[in-house]
C-alpha cells in the first residue's frame, strides 16, 4: 500500500522525469568519443563538445528558472525535454548527411581532425540540448514548491537516488546495445524516444506547482494555444512595491538574499572539484592502472551505487534526527577525506576513497540543495536554482580544462586540489550560514 501511495504522490513524477532525462544521456555517453572520431574528430574536439553543453547551460539556465516562475514549472520542463528530444534527432541526422569537410587541422595542441557537416550537427545538438539543459534548475525549483521543511532533505536525496540509478543502469544498457545491428543509431533512437516519454510523463502526470500560476493543462489539441497563457494568482507579498513582480527573478534581486553567495560559492566549489574527478581518473585508470573502459564503467557504477545507497536509505533516516546544514557540513568532510585517499595511486585507497566519497556526496548534496531551496520566496526559487545551475556550468567547464592540465603536470596529487576544495566548502558551510536557516515567510504561506 506504501508503495503504490509513492506511485501515486506529487514527487513520484519529478523523478522519473529526472530519471528519464539522466538515463537518454547515459546509454550516449559511453559511444560519443567513437561517435565523434568517426565523423572526423578527435580528443580535442571531443572535448570541445564536451565543453558546449555547460557553456549554453549556463546561459539557459536562469533563463529557464526565470520563465518557470513566470508560466509555470510545468510548460518549462515540456519545453526542455522537447529541446532534448530535437538535440537527439540531430544526431541521427548526423548519419545521414554527406560528410562534407568544411576545415582540416594538423596542429601539435590540437591534433589531426576535420571539421565535418556531421560533426557541426553534434556541435548544434549539444547547444540546444544545454541550453534546455538548465531543465535541473526547474526540477529543482518543482521539489522545493512541493516540499516542506520536514521532507526537504529525503524529496532532494530520492532526486539524486534516481540519477545516480540512471547511471548505473544506462551504461550497462549501452554496452548490450553496442552488439546490435544499428550500434549508434539505436542508443540516438531510444535517446530521442525517452526524451518524448518524459514529454508526455510531464504533461500527464505532473502537477503545476507553482502557486502563482493558474492551471493551464492541455487536455486536447484545442487547450494547446492555452497552455502558453501567461497568468498568476495573486500570491506576492502584501505591501509589496508594484515593480516587485517584474524584479524579483532578477540577478540584482537574487543578490540581496542572505548567505546567497556563500551557497553560490559551494555550488561553483563543489562542481569544480568533481569536474576535476571526472577528468582526471579516466586518464589514471587507463594511463597508470591500466583498465580497460570496462573495469572503469564497472568502478563509476560501483561509485554511483554507493551513492544510491547513501542518497536514499541513509539521508532518509538521517534528515528526520540532523540539520540539513549539518548533514551538509558532514558530507564535505568526507568528500574532502574522499579525495585525498584517491591521490594514494593503490587500487585499495582507491576503493576506499570512492566508497568514503559516495557517502559523502549522498548526504551533502541533496541536503545542500535542501539548504539553497529555502533561501527567497516561492516567486523566485525558479532563478534562485537556475543562476546556481550557471554557477556549476562555469565550473564544470573550468574543471574540464584545468583538471587535465595540472594531471599532465602532478598526476594523482590532483586529486588532493578537490580534497583541499572541500575543506574550503566545509569551512564555508561553517562559519557562513546560520546552522538552521528558515524558510521564506511566503513559501510557508503557500504550503498551508
Amino acid at each position: 500500500m506504501a508503495t503504490f501511495n509513492f506511485f501515486r504522490s506529487k514527487i513520484f513524477p519529478i523523478l522519473l522525469v529526472n530519471f528519464l532525462g539522466i538515463f537518454g544521456y547515459s546509454l550516449v555517453v559511453p559511444i560519443l568519443i567513437f561517435i565523434v572520431t568517426d565523423f572526423g574528430g578527435n580528443g580535442f574536439v571531443y572535448g570541445l563538445i564536451g565543453a558546449t553543453y555547460p557553456f549554453f547551460q549556463f546561459i539557459g539556465a536562469p533563463r529557464l528558472g526565470q520563465l518557470s516562475d513566470r508560466i509555470g514549472r510545468k510548460k518549462v520542463l515540456i519545453i526542455t525535454q522537447i529541446g532534448s528530444f530535437l538535440a537527439w534527432a540531430l544526431f541521427i541526422l548526423a548519419f545521414y548527411v554527406p560528410q562534407i569537410s568544411f576545415w582540416s587541422s594538423q596542429s601539435e595542441w590540437m591534433g589531426d581532425f576535420s571539421l565535418t557537416l556531421p560533426l557541426l550537427l553534434l556541435f548544434i545538438a549539444r547547444m540546444v540540448d544545454g541550453y534546455t539543459g538548465g531543465n535541473i534548475s526547474v526540477a529543482n525549483a518543482y521539489l522545493s514548491d512541493i516540499s516542506t521543511d520536514a521532507d526537504r532533505s529525503k524529496n532532494f536525496g530520492l532526486i539524486g537516488t534516481s540519477t545516480s540509478m540512471s547511471f548505473v543502469i544506462g551504461p550497462v544498457i549501452s554496452g548490450i546495445l553496442a552488439a546490435k545491428e544499428l550500434e549508434e543509431r539505436l542508443h540516438l533512437m531510444i535517446a530521442a524516444l525517452i526524451a518524448l516519454v518524459a514529454v508526455l510523463v510531464i504533461a500527464r502526470r505532473l502537477e503545476e506547482s507553482n502557486p502563482c500560476v493558474v492551471d493551464t493543462s492541455v487536455r486536447s489539441f484545442k487547450d494547446f494555444r492555452q497552455f502558453f497563457q501567461v497568468e498568476h494568482r495573486d500570491c506576492y507579498v502584501e505591501g509589496a512595491d508594484s515593480n516587485a513582480a517584474e524584479t524579483r527573478s532578477t540577478w540584482a534581486a537574487i543578490a540581496q538574499i542572505p548567505h546567497i553567495y556563500v551557497l553560490y560559492a559551494v555550488y561553483f566549489l563543489t562542481f569544480l572539484a568533481f569536474s576535476l574527478f571526472y577528468v582526471a581518473l579516466p586518464i589514471y585508470a587507463s594511463t597508470v592502472l591500466e583498465w580497460t573502459a570496462a573495469e572503469l564503467g564497472g568502478f563509476l557504477a560501483y561509485f554511483s551505487f554507493i551513492m544510491i545507497l547513501s542518497q536514499g536509505p541513509l539521508l532518509i533516516t538521517l534528515s528526520k534526527r540532523v540539520s540539513s546544514t549539518r548533514l551538509a557540513l558532514s558530507g564535505a568532510f568526507l568528500l574532502g577525506l574522499g579525495f585525498v585517499l584517491l591521490s594514494g595511486e593503490n587500487v585499495g585507497l582507491l576503493f576506499a576513497g570512492i566508497t568514503i566519497m559516495g557517502l559523502g556526496n549522498g548526504v551533502m548534496w541533496p541536503s545542500f540543495l535542501a539548504i539553497l531551496s529555502q533561501v527567497g520566496n516561492a516567486a523566485q526559487q525558479g532563478a534562485v536554482q537556475g543562476y546556481g545551475t550557471s554557477m556549476g556550468s562555469i565550473a564544470s567547464m573550468s574543471g574540464l580544462i584545468i583538471g587535465g592540465i595540472l594531471f599532465e603536470f602532478l598526476g594523482t596529487t590532483v586529486f588532493l586540489f578537490g580534497g583541499l576544495i572541500f575543506l574550503g566548502i566545509a569551512m564555508l558551510l561553517l562559519l557562513g550560514l546560520p546552522r538552521s536557516p528558515r524558510p521564506a515567510p511566503i513559501e510557508s504561506q503557500n504550503k498551508e
